[in-house]
This record gives C-alpha cells, structure tokens and sequence, in this order.
C-alpha cells in the first residue's frame, strides 16, 4: 500500500524555482516531524530539511539554506517544499519521509539548462 505520495518534480532551469507536495492516504501528519531527503545520482540519500509538529522549529542542510523552504498545512495534510534558485547539484529524487523512515516513491527533480 503506498504509504505517501509526492508530486511536484520535473525539468527546471538553473534559478528557477518548483514546489514539491507530499500527501498521504493513510497516514496523518499532524503529530509528526516531517522530513524531505533526496537522492542525488550516484549519491547516498541526505537530508534536506525537517518541520516538526507546531511549525516551531525548521531545519536545513547547509546546501539548500536559504534557498528552500519546507511548510505544511495540516487541515489539508500535505507537507510541501519549495525549491528556489535551484543549481545542478540540486538534481535529485526527492522524498517526504516520516519517523521510522516510512516515505514514498519519490518525486525526480532535474536541473538542467
């Protein structure tokens, strides 16, 4: 069963900008600190940035500080992350990830001129 569902990748241009969604049909993200992480090519998984609960506290990898931002709306249960100013090391498959690692399939952004 699919657990959650990301959306929003694609082909964007150096500088450019896209924001990644992640839904769930069956969990509920209220109580949980959600997570994106990405897979670069060739790469090992890393993670990019983490909301908890209450939206009190935001963290990023130092490589997208700045640049990102990772938000959530609750009473729509979707957490999302908006890419700005993308560069080519940004090239990656995104994913939306809970505690205990639950995530989904994953959502490929391509930055390419």
């Amino acid at each position: 069963q699919v657990q959650l569902v990301e959306s929003g990748g694609g082909m964007v241009q150096p500088g450019g900008s896209l924001r990644l969604s992640c839904t769930s049909p069956v969990w509920s993200f209220e109580p949980y600190r959600m997570c994106w992480q990405r897979q670069p090519p060739r790469r090992e998984l890393e993670l990019v940035a983490c909301i908890n609960s209450d939206r009190s506290r935001l963290t990023y990898a130092d490589s997208v500080r700045g640049r990102f931002t990772i938000d959530r709306d609750d009473a729509k249960n979707f957490i999302y992350l908006q890419l700005n100013r993308v560069i080519p090391d940004d090239t990656a498959v995104y994913y939306c990830t809970m505690p205990a690692g639950t995530r989904g399939q994953g959502t490929q952004v391509i930055v390419s001129s």
